[in-house]
């Protein structure tokens, strides 16, 4: 199947050309695009030099406009696999191969840090909202899930359809609301347990009260994925995997 790799990246200079190179013993399973989403840095020229299609924001419109972008050019160039694989150098490409294992029988696949006991290290406040989170959005989704807010995701032909005519472009939106809308047109989804890297530059600062903070954002992207009209139906529903 046709698949492309997704790179949103805003001023990644320092990590770009790094993660380049760990995707190239991958360019035989994937086209590479980068989406320079408003760099003021080297960021445009360090995609280009890596011999990635680059498309190019003339201003920083955020990972959920840019991660747009990405999936309007996958349907129209044909695609039937899109990979978000983050250009901070967290996601690590040796995985690139277990999120698309279940593609046929999955519309989305999220590339988990905590599933089957993985213990990424993070603060115990930004694990417990995390925790919470995941148990909210399973329930929408019908579906275990373990770590929502993982951007390290593959999608197929039906979610590229969805994505690519609506995408939520709103801080956070793009991982949790995404799954809530896809759920919602009766799409698939599932994890997959993946390794990654630290953040490049360190680990986020997360006190109890930005953890209150972040929790209410995320809640409040959940009540409104909730009454937020869906788009009308871009695909068929997919029938039912067979018990294992």
């Amino acid at each position: 199947m046709k698949t492309l790799i997704a790179i949103p990246a805003f001023n990644e200079e320092a990590s770009l050309a790094m993660v380049m190179r760990e995707l190239a013993p991958h360019h035989d399973l994937a086209d590479v695009v980068v989406i320079d989403d408003g760099s003021t840095d080297r960021t445009y020229e360090i995609a280009r030099e890596s011999g990635a299609h680059v498309l190019r924001h003339s201003v920083n419109l955020g990972v959920g406009a840019a991660m747009g972008t990405a999936f309007q050019y996958a349907a129209r160039h044909g695609y039937q696999r899109l990979v978000q694989l983050d250009a901070d150098g967290q996601h690590r490409p040796e995985f690139l191969a277990d999120l698309l294992d279940d593609m046929g029988e999955y519309d989305i696949v999220i590339g988990s840090r905590f599933a089957d006991g993985g213990r990424f290290r993070t603060t115990w406040a930004r694990r417990s909202v995390m925790r919470i989170i995941a148990w909210v959005v399973s329930r929408y989704a019908r579906s275990r899930l373990t770590d929502v807010t993982s951007g390290f995701r593959a999608s197929g032909p039906r979610a590229i359809a969805l994505f690519s005519q609506h995408y939520p472009v709103e801080y956070l939106g793009d991982t949790v609301e995404s799954i809530i809308l896809a759920s919602r047109q009766g799409l698939r989804v599932k994890e997959v347990p993946v390794q990654m890297n630290e953040r490049f530059g360190g680990l986020p600062s997360q006190t109890i009260l930005r953890a209150v903070l972040y929790t209410g954002r995320i809640f409040l992207i959940l009540v409104l994925a909730t009454f937020r009209n869906a788009p009308p139906s871009v695909t068929k529903p997919m029938p039912t995997p067979a018990a294992s």
